[in-house]
C-alpha cells in the first residue's frame, strides 16, 4: 500500500505544467495530502487516480468533492495501468511499491510535510502550477487570506493543549501549533518544553489545567481505551474544543476551516 506521505511542495523534478506549457491530463495522487490539493487545483477530468483515503470523512476535507473520482486501492500496478503523465506525492519513503514507480521515472511532483501556513501557500502554488492552474492556485490563496484576516483572536492569551489518544501532545513547530498560535493562543507544550509530539499523563494534565483541551471530534465520545483517557474525571472541569482531523491532518485549504473553528469555540466561551 501507499505510504501516507505529508504534504508541502518541494519541487525536486520539474513537474509537467512546467515544460513547454505542457498540461497534464492523467494525474496520480499517492498520499492523502496530494489527493485534497488536487481536488482543489485540478480538474476532475485531470484526476486519473487519488488514494483509497481520499473519500474518507473522518481522514480527507474533501471527501464529499472526491465522491465518483477514480480511487486506487495501493499497488504501483494500478497506478502503471492508469499511464500516468504526473504522479503528485514522490518519492515514498521505505515502500517498496513506490520504488517501482521511481523506477518507471514518472515525471512527479515532491511533497513534503507542511508546518506551518507560509508552507500552505507554498504547497498550493507548487501543484497548481504542476496541474496547469497556477491562477486558480492564486484565487485559492486570496480567499484563504481574506477568510483567515476576518478570524477574531482569542482574548487574554489562553493556554490550550491538543491532546490526542493514549495521552499524546502536540508541540511546537506543528501545523496545530501554527494554528493556535493564529488565533491567539499558547500551545501548553510549547510553554511546557516539550517536544513536536510528546505523552502527558492524566495527573501531568491536571496540575497543568490548561484553559482548553483540544481533541480530533472523531473522540468526543469513548469508544475505546485510547479516547477513555481523553474523558478521564480528572479532567472533566477543563473545557473541551473539537476539531475533524480531516482538517488538521493535511496542510490545504481545510487550514481556514480549523482556523475559523478553533477561535469561534473559544471565543464562545
Amino acid at each position: 500500500m501507499f505510504a501516507l506521505l505529508p504534504c508541502a511542495a518541494t519541487g525536486n523534478a520539474p513537474p509537467a505544467a512546467a515544460n513547454k506549457g505542457a498540461v497534464p491530463h492523467r494525474i496520480v495522487s499517492l498520499n492523502l495530502c496530494a489527493d485534497q490539493l488536487l481536488v482543489a487545483l485540478a480538474d476532475r477530468d485531470q484526476i486519473a487516480g487519488l488514494t483509497r483515503y481520499a473519500s474518507d470523512p473522518e481522514m480527507s476535507a474533501v471527501a464529499s468533492q472526491a465522491k465518483g473520482l477514480p480511487v486506487f486501492g495501493g499497488s504501483a500496478e494500478e497506478v502503471m495501468a492508469a499511464d500516468p503523465d504526473l504522479v503528485v506525492g514522490m518519492p515514498a519513503r521505505r515502500n517498496p511499491a513506490i520504488t517501482v514507480l521511481r523506477n518507471r521515472h514518472y515525471r512527479s511532483l515532491d511533497l513534503k510535510s507542511a508546518h506551518d501556513y507560509d508552507e500552505i501557500v507554498a504547497s498550493i502554488r507548487d501543484v497548481a502550477r504542476a496541474v496547469g492552474h497556477p491562477q486558480r492556485g492564486e484565487a485559492l490563496i486570496a480567499r484563504m487570506n481574506a477568510d483567515l484576516a476576518g478570524i477574531p483572536r482569542a482574548r487574554g492569551g489562553k493556554v490550550a493543549a491538543y491532546y490526542q489518544r493514549r495521552g499524546y501532545l502536540t508541540g511546537t513547530g506543528t501545523l496545530i501549533d501554527d494554528l493556535m498560535v493564529r488565533v491567539g493562543l499558547v500551545n501548553l507544550a510549547g510553554k511546557l518544553g516539550k517536544p513536536s509530539l510528546s505523552q502527558m499523563s492524566l495527573e501531568e494534565m491536571a496540575m497543568a489545567r490548561p484553559d482548553y483541551i483540544v481533541i480530533d471530534s472523531a473522540t468526543q465520545k469513548v469508544s475505546d481505551q485510547g479516547t477513555e483517557m481523553i474523558h478521564h474525571p480528572i479532567l472533566r472541569d477543563i473545557p473541551r474544543v473539537a476539531i475533524p482531523q480531516a482538517w488538521t491532518v493535511c496542510g490545504g485549504p481545510a487550514y481556514v476551516k480549523a482556523a475559523r473553528s478553533l477561535a469561534r469555540q473559544v471565543n464562545a466561551r
